[in-house]
């Protein structure tokens, strides 16, 4: 399944190569700070027995795959080389992850209870708050369940949460206090236009009155790595994204490799560096690891010495230790940009040692160590397209929010319901799950960047569909049994969960 080979993706390409680089941090005594956000699908796809096994096979089909590559070139110096580069590389992802028994999630919560990363939370399903503010319940049941599933999954409350798109609207930050959370992220312009003025921008965070503190994202640190047009990913020494075995070896030869069904796919295994700007897929020139990390090393020491400057300038105007919050999707760091990885390991170590102007903290600890900051309202804003929030509704997607009201007011209905036996418990419950997984901004992300557009459409239309029968069923007393559990085993997030949180408020 496509989704499932995303997660693979993630998991050998992004997941693996940063638990990677936090335990050579470790062991080399470097006492590191890092914040990453882990959603509640995530942990739970990442804690599945089932995706574990399924993930096990297709890391042994990636190591059958490379070691077939070294054979075939094995008169191609180059290409061999590369070949043995990604065999090293997968031998490493199998050695951390049966070290871990396949609980990536466990190893991540080790670091967090060293404190050397704050793992924050989301969304339940990342499900878009503005768009769904005029139903707070609705709201509710996203912050709520996301807090709960993080206690169950880490032992604790989690102190911070990443908005999903960062999207905030007037009077969330209530519904964050009350669920317990310290603080949370916006964009830079949520912070910029807050009422009053904040009088450091986003380089302090701002409290809103109900006590939450608000974080702005930095524009100068993200453009650095972001950017199309400057961001290090652009490299001509770095590997290539869209050149990929998958795609481009003999259809017979990789068949065994890709999915079930014969469509070709990514493999992970590049063979190209980006080269250069403008040029075809076909004028890359073969990749070479060795000047990629020498590269890697080089903005690294870039990125510090930009921080150590704007660390500089701001205290001489603030007077007051500044806050540069520099954020990014996690998938960027070795997904998307290969060398990721390589260049978060080099800025930490050079941060370590070679500078005395900053260092790295955790939100938490920053408030904890500077509790005074000015109170402010944010505005309301959203990391995506123009700020706020036309990236999710428009002519693409618009359609979608009529359903997703109305099974809203449905939930909120049958959230007053008391069970009469089990079956009708599990329905309610799973009604609850159905309408979070409906909620979740992907699909009409997804539907306005035109990519995958019927995946996004069914699983909407199929989360709404089961939610209606579920709802049916339990007005008129008769749950079908055998549907629920099919529904259940297809749909098993949040195994906890109590429906009665879309009561009211």
């Amino acid at each position: 399944m496509l989704e499932e080979e995303w997660l693979y993706e993630a998991i050998t390409e992004t997941y693996i190569p940063l638990l990677k680089v936090f335990e050579g941090l470790k062991r080399d005594g470097i006492d590191f700070k890092i914040t990453m956000s882990m959603t509640p699908p995530l942990v739970s796809m990442l804690r599945d027995p089932l995706l574990q096994e399924r993930y096990d096979a297709h890391l042994t089909q990636l190591e059958e795959l490379i070691e077939l590559e070294a054979e075939h070139n094995v008169n191609n110096g180059h290409l061999r080389y590369l070949a043995e580069h990604y065999i090293t590389e997968f031998k490493e992802a199998r050695q951390l992850w049966e070290r871990n028994q396949g609980d990536l999630v466990t190893a991540f919560k080790q670091f967090q209870d060293s404190n050397n990363l704050e793992i924050i939370t989301c969304g339940a399903t990342h499900g878009y708050l503005p768009l769904m503010k005029m139903y707070p319940e609705a709201v509710w049941a996203q912050i709520q369940v996301a807090c709960e599933h993080y206690e169950q999954t880490f032992g604790q409350p989690p102190r911070g949460i990443w908005l999903p798109e960062c999207a905030y609207y007037e009077g969330l930050d209530r519904m964050l206090a009350d669920a317990g959370l310290r603080y949370f992220l916006t964009d830079g312009h949520g912070i910029l236009y807050a009422r009053p003025r904040p009088r450091f921008g986003t380089y302090a965070p701002i409290y809103t009155e109900t006590g939450v503190a608000v974080f702005g994202r930095d524009h100068e640190s993200s453009q650095q790595v972001w950017s199309s047009e400057v961001g290090y990913p652009g490299a001509a020494e770095y590997r290539e994204f869209y050149k990929d075995l998958g795609w481009e070896a003999e259809y017979e030869y990789i068949k065994p490799y890709i999915m079930p069904n014969g469509q070709r796919k990514n493999t992970g295994i590049k063979y190209h560096k980006i080269t250069g700007r403008g040029l075809g897929l076909s004028d890359k020139a073969l990749y070479d690891p060795y000047w990629a990390r020498e590269k890697a090393a080089e903005h690294a020491a870039n990125f510090m010495y930009n921080r150590e400057q704007q660390s500089e300038h701001l205290y001489g105007i603030m007077q007051r230790p500044p806050i540069i919050v520099s954020p990014y999707d996690a998938e960027l760091f070795g997904h998307w940009w290969y060398e990721g990885p390589w260049f978060i390991d080099y800025l930490f170590r050079k941060s370590w040692y070679d500078q005395k102007t900053y260092q790295m903290t955790h939100l938490a600890d920053y408030l904890r160590d500077q509790p005074t900051q000015q109170v402010c309202r944010p505005s309301q804003s959203s990391w995506g397209f123009k700020g706020f929030h036309e990236y999710w509704l428009n002519e693409t997607n618009a359609w979608v929010y009529p359903h997703l009201h109305k099974a809203a007011e449905r939930m909120i209905e049958i959230s007053h319901l008391e069970p009469e036996d089990e079956l009708q418990w599990r329905a309610l419950n799973q009604a609850a799950r159905e309408l979070l997984l409906a909620q979740s901004s992907d699909w009409a992300f997804i539907m306005r960047t035109g990519t995958m557009v019927p995946y996004a459409v069914r699983r909407t239309r199929s989360h709404l569909m089961r939610f209606n029968k579920l709802y049916e069923d339990v007005k008129v007393g008769k749950v079908d049994s055998g549907w629920l559990e099919k529904v259940e085993l297809m749909d098993n997030i949040f195994p906890e969960i109590n429906y009665r949180v879309y009561r009211p408020l």
